[in-house]
């Protein structure tokens, strides 16, 4: 069962297994995670589901679609060229390990 590490500002985590094939927004929202909002259940609509991936896991997570892309533009924090939604990456066993951090605010 892959375990995914959510960092808050705060210097605090959220460690979360997850199932392979879940998505990474819904294991947050199951491990009760603060700090992701996710307004729109993840149908890729609201952008409050933001998360900085951890740069060691980049090439893993994948790239980001055009239409992720355009949703970034509408984040609460800054976009970084490690901004991903998190309903838009779905955890693997390949992705065991994964370190996310959380913005300050998603609205």
């Amino acid at each position: 069962m892959p375990k995914v590490t959510f960092l808050h500002n705060d210097g605090t985590e959220d460690v979360v297994d997850t199932d392979p094939g879940t998505s990474l927004m819904q294991a947050a929202m199951l491990g009760g995670v603060a700090g992701i909002v996710a307004e729109c259940g993840g149908s890729m609509m609201c952008a409050t589901c933001h998360v900085y991936v951890s740069e060691d896991w980049m090439e893993k997570v994948g790239g980001r679609s055009e239409m992720e892309e355009d949703m970034l533009e509408s984040t609460a924090e800054p976009c970084r060229p490690n901004s991903r939604l998190s309903c838009q990456i779905s955890v693997s066993e390949d992705l065991d390990g994964l370190i996310v951090e959380t913005p300050r605010t998603q609205l």
